[in-house]
């Protein structure tokens, strides 16, 4: 009997990208056709609530292409939770390739990582060694990344983008993960499984703008990973709070004797004026981490669904 053909579905987020959609689609064409027949493969486009269009334009290729399904959310819900859209929309092929829109990754790497596949490798990942970004952005992404690295309470590679295979088994484990305070990098390494890299240079983006629109959706974005994936913060403020406490009691105890033994030698407004703001900062410091953890707390026990679906195209 003749083999069923493996299904493998292709997940693009978008936002904003009415001048990649169709052209990353025929980039991506044109390599499965050199794969041959052995796989089936279909398109899962992801509109994240954009403002131009780009879902006219994935409407388009829906209708002269019945292997082009497209999820419209009903607004931005943030790049993190079309993501989780892709995943949960996959649940009924054989592995899913991510890839966003942008066309900053390589389509023409998509072989290689079913090859790494079928080598036994539930998930494959795309570690670029280079970004042609701007020399700040560079640099700032690789220092959060080692201090990441350093701080997580799991293994998380650097580098990594959001391209990759995903076997079935790994979109299902993904997906059945509750949390609404999503870190996705985070939680693909720590489902586990069996996970290989493939090496690569990320382009700089032509078309279009960037779903991150300003450096706080950056620094929002590593909010996600530090206070989803990290205790060190408040391991920090108990370490912090202990070494001040104790040189406190030491600075009162000499300053006593001092005084007995010498009389007050200095005016004490201004050193209390100092220590006021010194532990007053500390204070808001503490207060403000705790605050952030207790934000990720309330973001949970609301229980709201990361998404809503206003319509879909050829489910």
């Amino acid at each position: 009997m003749r083999e069923k053909r493996k299904k493998i579905r292709i997940g693009i987020p978008c936002f904003n990208e009415e001048e990649n959609v169709v052209p990353i689609y025929k980039r991506i064409k044109k390599v499965i056709r050199k794969i041959g027949k052995k796989y089936s493969f279909d398109f899962l486009y992801v509109d994240n609530g954009s403002e131009d269009k780009t879902r006219k334009k994935i409407e388009f290729l829906a209708k002269r292409d019945k292997s082009v399904k497209g999820v419209f959310l009903s607004r931005n819900f943030g790049p993190e939770n079309s993501g989780a859209a892709i995943t949960d929309w996959a649940k009924d092929v054989h592995a899913l390739v991510m890839i966003p829109c942008d066309m900053q990754d390589p389509p023409e790497l998509i072989p290689r990582l079913i090859k790494k596949w079928t080598e036994g490798y539930e998930i494959v990942s795309c570690q670029y060694r280079k970004a042609e970004d701007g020399a700040l952005m560079t640099w700032a992404r690789r220092l959060f990344y080692a201090f990441f690295k350093k701080i997580s309470n799991i293994e998380i590679p650097i580098n990594v983008s959001g391209f990759g295979l995903m076997d079935k088994k790994v979109v299902a484990a993904v997906g059945s993960l509750p949390e609404k305070f999503r870190f996705g990098r985070g939680l693909l390494s720590w489902v586990g499984f069996r996970r290989t890299y493939i090496a690569y240079r990320r382009r700089k983006r032509v078309n279009g703008r960037s779903s991150y629109g300003n450096i706080f959706s950056y620094f929002r974005d590593a909010e996600r990973g530090i206070f989803g994936f990290s205790y060190i913060p408040l391991d920090l403020i108990i370490y912090l709070g202990l070494g001040l406490t104790v040189l406190s009691f030491i600075f009162v105890i000499g300053y006593l004797f001092w005084v007995i033994a010498f009389g007050n030698p200095i005016n004490a407004s201004i050193p209390l004026m100092l220590a006021i703001v010194f532990f007053g900062g500390i204070n808001l410091m503490a207060l403000s981490i705790i605050g952030k953890y207790i934000q990720v707390i309330v973001e949970e026990t609301k229980n709201r669904p990361t998404y809503i679906v206003e319509r879909t195209v050829n489910f």
